[in-house]
């Protein structure tokens, strides 16, 4: 431990209740949508060790599990109405404590933010009869006898958890059925838990913790996570807040309470929340410390504090008492471990890119765009083990894919050589970080050049490589990170639209929008919606169509929030299920045909720019150029790369190094891809 760290504010012990955490850092409660037929298992349960042995001092898992049937998982949570759950849950628990780390679970009925349509297609249930927008389902008002079992089914789950080994448990009221009695938004009931009154909203929240105390005992802790500001008129005050944390703080049952504000009805009012990139960082940091000192309850709390100077503020200024970092945590699970040894310029940063929620609320597992290993810890590691014999290796290209390469060899011990040719390192993240709220994505690209730069890895830039610069070097493999150029044919046809410029034209600068321009986007990422944003910020009046049923899916919801605050505008329209077909010009104008593929129908429209947005054809000249000297020609044994093992592919005898290409350099995907695609192939080198 370096000078210093045994008074650094972080790292102060805490002490709640009889349990001693050892630092100020956990990971809040969060889905990131692992378990197996609704059990905590072996990927769940590496996921959180790996988070522990780099030192966090409080795992909060589940993000949400779900105490009763009614409340189907929307995101692949955690069944803990389910009796086989606890031989899991102590698995779990197990598997942190070995770490020091103290662990507890959220317990939640989902109420309206669920669906019927799940699990066993019981209604949903809320306190009123309006449906949650995101969710989409109308739920059923409750009766006294649903408020009776569901107290029940929370106290059941709490004995499951205690009987798992857990530390304590976390009540959660954001968006939730808790807190749905809570909000005179949603609660529309009369009678003792109706929304008269702060201290009628509150009662089914006090009824079971009651019931939880009852059956758990007063040493067993037990937290809520809840909703202290709903930042709507009609909504929850501040002020509320206040005096709801007040209600469960005096009634003695409660040991913590983590600071919620906002709702997360809508995208929008998700990302109020929970912030994604380009957004202010810490937005409710303050008003979580005036919870704090309102009410003199332990106070925890998280929203994108994802550097390490804002949280140690946090808990130096009185804030908080433990400070959340989880979806930093997700980018780097060393970070604790990090600040003791005194290295905090290698934190692996946070970018904000949203990847890992944006995964889930679309029905995927949580996976961190720039590192690949999170979520993999059975597979991928995140300490590179060193090789047993050097090799010479030459990587071409120093976008995410090239740098994930270069910076995982060097960590094996071997010799690395990247050529780059552009004056400097990125890729197609430099072209996306012109977009000033996506600027800390280039994160991705500075880390790992300040990584490889530390290991000794030799950079050429301003190199456009060929088949002698690499051979010359005399390399034992050659990884070809190249990545792709623009897409300039329509769907299925083989010639380039010369009429057309592409998205990366007008990010780039290379070319200025003007006048009424159709953004063509058939890739649906995020490279089309940011063309966008720079033609209507040029002046320019824009169409943006597409041929599927919705546009820009790769975007996915909470990154599509800023998109749509700058693009729902008078001068923008949204087109969708419409195909374009062909562009000719007409005059001082381009005449586009626009077909669909529901029908034969075609129609035609006039624009003075066509931008297409289609992904992009792989630069693979160089990887052709060298197949022949290869001793594996450029296969991949899939078997062996999926399995963890080293490639061993062997064609000709002569060849003289192993040839690999890498992320868009065989096809057009994302950046969390590329780095993988680095990352499970370099291990093994």
């Amino acid at each position: 431990m370096k000078d210093g760290a045994t008074t650094d504010p972080l790292l102060q012990p805490f002490q709640l209740k009889h349990l001693t955490l050892k630092n100020r850092i956990l990971t809040t409660s969060h889905e990131p949508a692992y378990p197996e037929d609704g059990m905590p298992k072996g990927r769940y349960r590496a996921y959180h060790a790996e988070r522990a042995k780099g030192g966090v001092a409080l795992a909060m898992t589940a993000g949400s599990a779900a105490v009763s049937r009614d409340s189907p998982p929307v995101f692949n949570n955690v069944l803990a109405y389910r009796d086989e759950v606890v031989p899991w849950v102590r698995e779990l628990t197990d598997a942190v404590h070995e770490h020091g780390c103290a662990v507890m679970i959220q317990l939640t009925h989902l109420g309206r933010r669920t669906t019927w349509s799940k699990g066993d297609w019981l209604p949903a249930v809320s306190p009123g009869p309006h449906r949650e927008p995101a969710h989409r389902a109308f739920p059923k008002v409750m009766e006294d006898w649903d408020i009776a079992r569901i107290i029940t089914d929370f106290a059941d789950a709490a004995e499951r958890m205690q009987a798992g080994g857990m530390d304590g448990i976390e009540l959660y009221a954001g968006g939730h059925l808790l807190d749905s009695f809570w909000s005179p938004l949603t609660n529309t009931l009369t009678g003792p838990y109706g929304a008269d009154s702060i201290e009628n909203r509150v009662r089914f929240t006090l009824d079971v913790l009651a019931e939880v105390r009852k059956r758990t005992g007063p040493d067993f802790i037990v937290g809520i996570r809840g909703t202290a500001d709903e930042m709507q008129a009609g909504g929850i005050t501040a002020a509320e807040g206040v005096q709801i944390a007040t209600l469960l703080r005096d009634s003695g049952m409660v040991d913590f309470f983590n600071v919620n504000r906002g709702r997360i009805h809508t995208d929008p009012a998700m990302t109020q929340m929970i912030p994604v990139g380009g957004m202010r960082s810490a937005p409710h940091l303050d008003f979580a410390g005036q919870i704090r000192a309102a009410t003199g309850l332990p106070t925890f709390h998280a929203s994108r504090i994802q550097d390490v100077a804002t949280a140690r503020h946090a808990i130096a200024d009185g804030l908080l008492d433990m400070v959340g970092m989880t979806r930093a945590h997700m980018a780097d699970p060393h970070i604790v471990q990090k600040i003791e040894q005194g290295r905090e310029d290698d934190i692996r940063p946070c970018t904000g890119a949203n990847y890992c929620l944006d995964r889930i609320y679309q029905g995927g597992m949580a996976l961190c765009i720039h590192n690949a290993a999170t979520g993999r810890e059975e597979t991928m590691p995140h300490d590179i083990a060193p090789a047993p014999t050097p090799r010479r290796i030459v990587v071409v290209g120093a976008g995410p894919a090239g740098l994930e390469a270069a910076r995982v060899a060097a960590a094996r011990g071997h010799a690395v050589t990247v050529f780059e040719a552009a004056d400097a390192p990125g890729g197609q993240i430099r072209l996306t970080a012109r977009t000033p709220r996506r600027g800390e994505l280039m994160g991705i690209i500075d880390w790992r050049m300040a990584q490889c730069t530390a290991m000794g890895v030799t950079f050429h830039f301003n190199t456009y490589a060929e088949e002698d610069d690499v051979t010359a070097l005399n390399p034992d493999v050659v990884i070809v990170a190249t990545g792709g150029m623009a897409h300039r044919q329509l769907y299925e046809t083989s010639h380039e639209q010369a009429l057309v410029v592409t998205s990366w034209d007008i990010l780039s600068g290379d070319v200025k929008p003007a006048g009424s321009v159709l953004i063509y986007d058939e890739a649906g990422d995020h490279a089309g919606l940011q063309a966008a944003e720079v033609a209507l910020l040029a002046g320019a009046k824009v169409e943006i169509m597409t041929p599927d049923r919705t546009f820009a899916p790769e975007v996915m919801a909470m990154n599509l929030v800023p998109y749509m605050k700058a693009l729902q505008h008078d001068d923008v329209t949204f087109t969708v299920t419409q195909r374009m077909l062909g562009v000719e010009r007409l005059g001082n104008r381009l005449r586009v045909a626009i077909g669909t593929d529901y029908s034969e129908r075609v129609t035609h429209t006039e624009y003075d720019q066509v931008v297409l947005n289609y992904g992009t054809l792989p630069l693979d000249e160089l990887y052709h150029a060298l197949r022949p000297g290869s001793v594996n020609d450029g296969a991949v044994d899939h078997a062996a790369l999926i399995a963890g093992r080293a490639q061993t592919i062997s064609v000709r005898s002569d060849g003289a190094y192993q040839l690999f290409r890498i992320g868009d350099a065989v096809a057009s995907r994302n950046t969390h891809a590329a780095i993988y695609d680095a990352l499970r192939l370099v291990k093994d080198l």
